[in-house]
């Protein structure tokens, strides 16, 4: 099949050879990166859901929810740098091979970069520190949806300008491994949300519960 002079199957094959040709999967380094990726939403997960349920981080802070919450916030930053830590090092140790031509290889990836940053950073601001990091399994509900940018333009612009800062920093290293790696991200998030999407709604719907048998009492 050809679509005005491009053969499709050909393209395939040759994005199929340029991933898989460049991938060492013998690199230490590859696995740790793997590793950390699917730790950091899992872990955070487990603990939040712990949280919610026995208030184990609370209680740890003489049983002030906002301590607990932004201890928490510290630990998934921290991890979260070393998960990206990991995965440059992870890059610089596979094959290197061209992925754009030669006159997009630098800005391609710098904008791609910069727009998931203004993902990241526009979604934390929007959100607040106990907002983005866990806060209503500590309890610390929002008033309200948040509706402003950059959640009027994506569901969960968190995780997809993360992922774009992941296949940006493959495609600036010229690491085909990088693009697979940023796949990886992708579908770890999409899992993570399927647990954090219902355990949220759960805690809200709760809160609207409570707050309507109080009015009716």
């Amino acid at each position: 099949m050809s679509v005005k002079g491009i053969d499709a199957q050909e393209v395939l094959l040759q994005l199929k050879s340029l991933l898989l040709d460049n991938i060492d999967l013998e690199k230490k380094s590859l696995l740790l990166s793997v590793a950390s990726i699917a730790f950091n939403p899992t872990a955070w997960n487990i603990v939040a859901r712990n949280e919610y349920t026995n208030k184990t981080i609370t209680r740890a802070f003489g049983g002030n929810a906002k301590y607990g919450c932004y201890f928490l916030a510290l630990m998934i930053f921290s991890f979260g740098m070393l998960r990206d830590h990991l995965y440059q090092q992870a890059l610089l140790e596979q094959p290197k091979q061209a992925i754009l031509p030669a006159e997009y290889a630098t800005i391609v990836p710098a904008a791609l970069f910069g727009l998931g940053q203004l993902f990241v950073v526009t979604s934390t601001w929007q959100l607040g520190v106990t907002g983005t990091f866990l806060g209503d399994y500590f309890g610390i509900l929002m008033d309200a949806r948040v509706e402003g940018f950059p959640f009027n333009v994506l569901r969960d612009p968190m995780y997809v300008g993360s992922t774009m800062c992941f296949v940006a920093t493959a495609l600036w290293y010229e690491r085909p491994a990088g693009l697979l790696i940023s796949l990886y991200v992708y579908i770890v998030y999409l899992i993570a949300l399927r647990f954090e999407g219902p355990w949220t709604d759960m805690i809200y719907s709760k809160r609207a519960a409570e707050q309507k048998k109080a009015k009716s009492s």
